[in-house]
């Protein structure tokens, strides 16, 4: 039941009637049906995976808190008798049982999740036919399996550092893993922020809920009239005559349809839930707004981000080896030397992010080209601020333009690697850049050969210019929604406006269901 069907919008109508139809302190109860339900829906065979998460995440949780509990009655009943060293090392031995629930948790459940990874590649498929592993096969990627493994992962975590405490309802725990709205486009939440909003039973509020849906539709403005619509044209420049001037093309396309698929879809999930009273994480913030790749990857999928420098980058960068290497790295090469660990750890956590999205070269090779690019602007950014002193270009308001110009050609060069597994192809469409320059095939016909026509070139044109022009607004002057929340009548005719064009233009299929999410593949 994909979020862009009429099945699940009939369904998400059931959930919100029945959620403020019941008590509050039931409300729970009932988001965790819906979820298991639409869980259900996708298959069944994915809910033992989803159980199994739950499962071993809360015993290890379960162990974990029991063992913080007995060593805090512990220390407060000796008090008065126990040495500084003593409490430490009381500590210490919890510590070290802890990290033994806590490692094998992450064994078992990124185990699993490699495992599917892994069967999803062609070469491995074909070895595993025929024994028990191809039951993996069989089932395909579970809905959902990186958020919410990341999301419970993350949750261990946090017991293990004592910054959250462990769940004592196992059901309520089910819930904040299978909340059903951020299943399949996250975002990535953290329990301590989520799981209270879960079980709280928020009160109507009609501001928030009109809100909610208000955001909902701009999602699927952004889905069905202008990513589903520019997909056909994308999977025709993907042939391989489609060099140069076409290879650029697909570079702004696929720009257009990832930003408006992956941004339409949490706008979904996110509308939804604050229609629900539930008030989720935001995972973009305008990043073609960017200067550079570091604050792009800072409004790019931000809970994701946040996760791989939480769980990932800071206790990589300030491990006992890394501060050992520092040490020794700043005798022999200085400033350099001193920065070298937390370049090991951008390595190691831009290596997991492409392994996150796929195991094929290319998204290895795509976690790496964005590695590279940051590190070295780090390193030059002190040639960078002479440069700009030098010129006064950061007083230039075109200046400012021209680096978002920049970073956005950038990050879709790097970007496009998604759609190229074969990465010897990719650089063969890059090189052609600077040696194919066909740039006739902008008038000579060849782009009404793409799958669309002149009428849907000018939609696609009307929904960029229009979602450029409600970023810009955000960027400069915040809220599209507050601004418009005392001007009842022009609200109502821009919604009624937008869901004519969602209706009338949007890209459905049969039984007007709309195509996946690009990001149900991760």
């Amino acid at each position: 039941m994909g979020i862009t069907t009429v099945s699940f919008l009939l369904f998400a109508a059931v959930v919100l009637l029945g959620n403020y139809l019941l008590p509050q302190r039931a409300r729970w109860v009932w988001l965790l049906i819906a979820s298991m339900f639409f869980y259900l829906t996708a298959g069944w065979e994915y809910v033992i995976f989803l159980l199994l998460t739950v499962a071993t995440t809360y015993l290890a949780g379960f162990l974990m808190d029991r063992n913080l509990q007995k060593q805090d009655a512990y220390l407060a009943e000796n008090k008065q008798t126990l040495s500084r060293e003593e409490k430490k090392a009381v500590k210490a031995k919890t510590k070290s049982r802890n990290r033994i629930f806590l490692i094998a948790a992450l064994v078992i459940n990124f185990g699993v999740l490699a495992l599917f990874k892994v069967l999803s590649v062609a070469p491995f498929r074909g070895m595993v036919d025929g024994t028990a592993l191809s039951f993996f096969v069989r089932i395909g990627l579970p809905l959902g399996i990186s958020f919410y493994m990341f999301q419970s992962m993350g949750y261990l975590v946090d017991i293990f550092r004592t910054t959250d405490k462990a769940e004592k309802n196992p059901f309520k725990l089910l819930l904040f893993a299978a909340y059903f709205p951020q299943l399949i486009q996250g975002p990535i939440s953290k329990h301590s922020e989520l799981a209270p909003q879960l079980t709280a039973g928020k009160k109507f509020d009609g501001k928030e809920f009109s809100f909610g849906l208000q955001r909902m539709l701009w999602g699927f403005f952004k889905k069905l009239v202008i990513a589903d619509r520019i997909a056909v044209a994308i999977a025709a420049l993907k042939a391989p005559e489609f060099t140069g001037m076409g290879f650029f093309l697909l570079m702004l396309f696929y720009a257009v349809q990832i930003y408006g698929d992956f941004t339409g879809g949490i706008d979904m999930v996110i509308g939804l839930s604050q229609a629900l009273g539930i008030k989720l994480t935001e995972n973009f913030v305008r990043p073609f707004f960017s200067k550079n790749i570091a604050e792009y990857w800072r409004r790019w999928h931000i809970s994701l981000g946040e996760w791989m420098k939480s769980y990932i980058f800071y206790p990589i960068s300030v491990s006992q080896p890394m501060l050992k290497l520092s040490k020794s790295a700043r005798e022999k090469f200085g400033n350099f030397g001193k920065r070298l660990p937390v370049y090991v750890a951008s390595v190691a956590t831009w290596l997991v992010t492409g392994i996150w999205h796929g195991i094929t070269p290319n998204f290895i090779l795509w976690g790496m080209m964005n590695c590279f690019v940051i590190v070295v602007s780090e390193e030059l950014v002190p040639l960078y601020d002479k440069f700009h002193n030098r010129f006064g270009l950061k007083e230039k308001k075109w200046y400012g333009g021209f680096e978002m110009l920049r970073m956005f050609l950038l990050m879709n060069l790097i970007r496009i690697v998604d759609l190229f597994p074969n990465v010897g192809e990719y650089f063969r469409r890059v090189g052609s850049l600077v040696t194919t320059f066909n740039y006739h095939i902008l008038w000579d016909g060849t782009m009404l050969n793409l799958g669309l026509s002149v009428a849907d070139y000018a939609v696609l044109g009307f929904g960029i210019v229009l979602m450029f022009a409600v970023s810009l607004f955000q960027e400069k002057k915040g809220s599209v929604r507050e601004a418009l929340w005392n001007k009842p009548l022009l609200r109502y005719i821009l919604v009624f406006i937008l869901v004519l064009i969602v209706l009338l233009m949007g890209k459905y299929g049969v039984g007007y269901d709309a195509s996946g999410f690009i990001y149900d593949n991760f």
